[in-house]
């Protein structure tokens, strides 16, 4: 009977320790906010460099934030979308008419979010002479009239035209194709990479190549990466159909010739939410369009398209 009555004693005293230990929250549990939380986001591999100062900023900001971007082509992005692995897409179209009724059945109303203009970059190997182009000569080389340099430039050296995208399922090779009405495929000697890093690393080996990249890859001269890439290639300049003697106006894809849409391969830029509630997606979108996130975008090529800018003339 002693035994029992000292086992119900010591019971009784850990009893209210058992019930506030079992209630307590986990340390490592955090109740997700619009800055607090752990969320999952696919990008299209053209802007990992503008999306990882995003996030870097942001989770510097907030110490209970953590964004986890997926980088892939956009096909793949829309993709994990829209079978809910991730919360938002960042991608340079918006959703179709059937791709939304997909998710208004579902009870999901997506938000799109208009953060920024973008410009598709052409660029050449180091060696190549010639550093302008038309916008025809553009649409000859993707319809297949134009195979060869010398069909650009009668005193060009160099041989064959080779075209790399970053991949056959990226919003650059969409973007061309849409841009010149191209219904087939592309002419054989267009080929896609994995990257617009590895598109980089082909045109510097490849004295016959033309790239095809995103500006922010780029744009951004203090970021170390940027700054590598730009020694490694030469970016085009492009011109308008008036300048058939070769005088004229040629634009490369500097923010001013974007924001005042002079530079004739200019996109834009959104964020598609698909949160049922304002979780921590819906604050980094916010983050992203406020006038942080908007210096960032600027900072690395893009044209904010949520803040205004100014555009300052000089003259020599």
């Amino acid at each position: 009977m002693n035994n029992k009555r000292i086992k119900r004693i010591f019971l009784l005293i850990l009893l209210p320790w058992f019930i506030t230990t079992c209630n307590q929250p986990e340390k490592n549990t955090i109740k997700e906010t619009p800055t607090a939380g752990n969320i999952k986001i696919a990008v299209d591999e053209a802007y990992q460099l503008m999306i990882d100062a995003e996030k870097y900023t942001f989770e510097s900001l907030y110490e209970n934030a953590i964004i986890n971007p997926i980088y892939k082509p956009e096909v793949e992005a829309f993709d994990l979308f829209f079978k809910d692995s991730v919360r938002l897409i960042v991608t340079n179209r918006k959703m179709t008419d059937q791709e939304e009724q997909f998710l208004h059945a579902k009870k999901i109303y997506p938000k799109t979010t208009k953060i920024a203009y973008d410009a598709l970059v052409f660029i050449t190997n180091n060696n190549n002479k010639d550093s302008v182009l038309l916008q025809q000569q553009i649409q000859d080389i993707f319809s297949g009239k134009s195979t060869k340099w010398n069909q650009i430039n009668p005193k060009s050296s160099l041989n064959n035209i080779t075209v790399v995208f970053d991949h056959n399922k990226s919003c650059n090779t969409r973007y061309i194709q849409e841009k010149f009405n191209i219904k087939n495929d592309f002419p054989s000697n267009c080929y896609s990479v994995k990257s617009n890093e590895e598109v980089i690393n082909f045109v510097e080996k490849n004295k016959n190549a033309i790239g095809i990249i995103s500006v922010n890859w780029i744009s951004d001269k203090d970021d170390t990466i940027s700054h590598a890439f730009l020694k490694k290639i030469k970016i085009m300049s492009i011109g308008d159909e008036t300048n058939t003697d070769g005088t004229g106006n040629y634009y490369k894809p500097y923010q001013g010739y974007i924001a005042d849409g002079t530079y004739p391969f200019i996109r834009e830029v959104y964020i598609i939410n698909r949160e049922t509630f304002t979780g921590l997606g819906t604050g980094f979108v916010n983050f992203v369009a406020g006038e942080k996130g908007q210096r960032i975008l600027l900072k690395t090529g893009l044209v904010p398209a949520t803040m205004p800018i100014r555009l300052v003339q000089i003259k020599n």
